[in-house]
């Protein structure tokens, strides 16, 4: 499976990826802590990559989105954007409602 593939096969596995440096438990960066941790202020499920045991990834991903920079967050497969998207959204309640349509809330 070459790399677009096995990205598309991450975004198919579940209705939110987040793509982002770390774990959620322990984030490699301020911008993926601050965008789980919206993620699990709304209580959404989500999946997450570790872009850090994924290098070839890291770099096609860049490619395949059009965004240079992570955390990169897909909801049903499509790019929503990075941690200042994501936090946008989550202040004016736009993420909770795209969250909830694509069944992720708990």
């Amino acid at each position: 499976m070459d790399v677009v593939e096995r990205i598309k096969a991450e975004l198919g596995s579940s209705p939110v990826v987040l793509f982002m440096k770390g774990t959620p438990d322990f984030p490699q960066c301020g911008f993926s802590a601050q965008t789980v941790a919206a993620l699990r202020e709304l209580g959404a499920e989500f999946k997450y990559v570790n872009i850090f045991e994924e290098p070839e990834m890291r770099e096609a991903l860049k490619r395949y989105s059009n965004w240079p920079t992570y955390p990169q967050l897909y909801v049903n497969g499509e790019l929503v954007g990075g941690c200042d998207i994501a936090l946008e959204m989550y202040q004016s309640g736009e993420l909770q409602k795209l969250l909830s349509g694509a069944g992720a809330l708990k």
